[in-house]
């Protein structure tokens, strides 16, 4: 197997488990959360079983960055950003760097210490406004992978 081959490789296996994770935790694990009771037990609940997967999502989006710059190296693909009918690029680049921000910036510096603060005094409302940004960003993400799957074969 050669090296972009297994790039290629490295980058579906990542974008599967990444994606795959984010559609767990936005179709199965947030709305199970409704079923916690007392409702305020809810983020402490959420935070533990989100937090075992967090790890697997900052380590697929790095996997994901690093095999997606090396395909583009290596084909010297960049030109492709000049041409609109490869828009799914720009899509894998803005949802990359969305979510490379969000796991890597914006999660660990704020979003935890306002998560907990928003969450003792407004437990449901919260879990209301997780659930949408996760529901968004997951739509995007499939979006994205239905274009970039369509793209390359010829879309």
């Amino acid at each position: 197997m050669d090296d972009f081959v297994l790039a290629r490789v490295i980058h579906v296996l990542s974008v599967v488990l990444w994606i795959g994770g984010v559609a767990f935790v936005t179709l199965v694990l947030l709305p199970g959360m409704k079923t916690v009771q007392p409702p305020s037990a809810w983020p402490e609940q959420f935070e533990r079983l989100e937090g075992r997967f967090s790890w697997q999502a900052r380590l697929t989006t790095i996997l994901t960055g690093a095999s997606g710059f090396y395909m583009l190296h290596v084909l010297d693909a960049w030109e492709r950003f000049s041409d609109p009918s490869y828009w799914w690029l720009y899509a894998m680049s803005a949802i990359w760097v969305i979510f490379t921000l969000i796991l890597f910036v914006v999660e660990p510096l704020v979003l935890h210490k306002w998560f907990k603060r928003r969450a003792k005094t407004h437990p449901e409302s919260t879990l209301v406004w997780v659930q949408r940004l996760h529901r968004v960003l997951l739509l995007a993400s499939l979006i994205t992978v239905a274009g970039a799957v369509a793209g390359v074969h010829g879309g």
